[in-house]
């Protein structure tokens, strides 16, 4: 019996009433399960030499679920995050499919039961107070890039904006009166404020009194005047940091990501002495788990609770090589 081709029409259906309009997700989670869906089509395919307009979510089971996110560790050299990542857009679209098309309610069940595979748990990368002095100092401020790339740079540093929440940014959410702050809309579509520094209010009434005030404009507009990229954002933060690896060479170690500007903003507050729950709030975090990351990466504390303890005193021993009968009997 040939299969029905059911699978177009609840894609397309999942995107546009369980996205769009249902949980009225952000334009960045639409593109993400996008790619993953053009990924996993594009290996589905390849594997059934199917079209994928022709495709029949009968086709699309347990094993070809899995063999695609194994591909995407062999293949493409993913991480076991960017795998889960990969699942967890699938699953949404299978929970999705339970109630569009309970006749494959068996299949879906095995899918969803696929899990996520268990990852390492490393410790936050961030950025020293010498290390930001020395990329903020590495900016050519005579351009108008370099400009634009300080001021982002520092409020991002400043206030651990998510690189979505700053690329989003327009004038009309900065103010600069009395009360500095910065207003967003985050994960969730959850609008929060978060204030300004001094130094870094002054960087912005210049950089904003140059663009023109325009409450609707672009606060970091790309070359052309639209919104930058993710990637132009990684390029230009790229480029200041092999700058500064000439004058602190401790950068040289770290991989600086968007995303550990983030990280270091936290920690500066948590090296601060701001209570864990005060922080949460800052970065918009729903839980108080998430920011445990930078107290388990906090070394200053950890040296700090070193001191207030009284070690175990120990000598150091020396080395005495066994018998060499006793040491021919252990090898055997």
């Amino acid at each position: 019996m040939k299969s029905i081709a059911d699978f177009s029409p609840l894609c397309q259906a999942f995107f546009a009433k369980r996205l769009v309009t249902q949980r009225k997700a952000s334009p960045h989670t639409v593109s993400a399960y996008a790619q993953t869906f053009r990924l996993f089509l594009a290996y589905a395919q390849k594997r059934l030499h199917t079209p994928p307009s022709m495709l029949s979510l009968a086709q699309l089971d347990t094993n070809l679920v899995t063999d695609f996110l194994d591909s995407l560790e062999s293949s493409r050299g993913n991480d076991a995050r960017s795998r889960n990542a990969r699942l967890a857009s699938l699953r949404s679209f299978y929970h999705f499919a339970a109630l569009e098309a309970p006749q494959h309610a068996s299949l879906i069940q095995r899918v969803l039961a696929i899990p996520y595979k268990r990852l390492a748990r490393r410790l936050v990368s961030y950025l020293t107070r010498p290390e930001v002095e020395a990329v903020l100092a590495s900016v050519d401020k005579s351009t108008w890039i370099g400009r634009r790339n300080h001021a982002l740079m520092l409020l991002a540093m400043q206030t651990g904006l998510r690189l979505s929440e700053l690329t989003g940014l327009r004038q009309g959410d900065v103010m600069l009166g009395h009360g500095a702050h910065v207003r967003c809309e985050g994960k969730g579509r959850k609008e929060r404020c978060t204030p300004l520094a001094r130094s870094t209010v002054v960087v912005l009434k210049v950089w904003i009194h140059e663009q023109g005030d325009d409450e609707s404009g672009i606060l970091f507009p790309s070359s052309s005047g639209g919104r930058m990229s993710a990637d132009a954002v990684q390029h230009a933060l790229a480029k200041h940091v092999a700058a500064a690896c000439k004058t602190c060479p401790s950068l040289l170690k770290k991989h600086v990501t968007p995303h550990v500007l983030r990280h270091t903003a936290a920690m500066e507050l948590f090296q601060a002495g701001v209570d864990r729950s005060l922080i949460a709030i800052w970065l918009g975090h729903e839980s108080l788990d998430t920011t445990q990351i930078y107290l388990d990466a906090n070394l200053q504390l950890k040296e700090a609770i070193l001191n207030r303890v009284n070690p175990v005193q120990s000598k150091p021993g020396r080395y005495r090589p066994d018998d060499k009968l006793l040491a021919y009997l252990k090898a055997l």
